[in-house]
């Protein structure tokens, strides 16, 4: 798409979440075996082979990832004045 739009950027993600009263020590294990599985070399070869990146890193990175994504899509809706049915 972008060939045609300049400028054009569009991806997706995906990650889990949990309650917001989930115990700190469980979010850690979660955290912790999750990043174990995405670097173990068979698990980032198979989402490489349907086309992904795997993006371990803390609940923090997480967070930070889902602000940003929310401002910029928000400045994109904002822009494109796109309002609900």
């Amino acid at each position: 798409m972008s060939e045609f739009i300049p400028g054009f950027e569009a991806s997706q993600w995906v990650g889990l979440v949990a309650p917001k009263d989930t115990p700190p020590a469980i979010i850690g294990r979660l955290n912790g075996e999750i990043n174990a599985a995405l670097g173990d070399p068979a698990m980032k070869g198979r989402f490489a082979d349907l086309g992904g990146v795997v993006l371990p890193g803390t609940p923090a990175d997480f967070g930070s990832l889902i602000r940003a994504e929310t401002e910029k899509w928000g400045k994109v809706i904002r822009a494109a004045n796109i309002r609900l049915g």
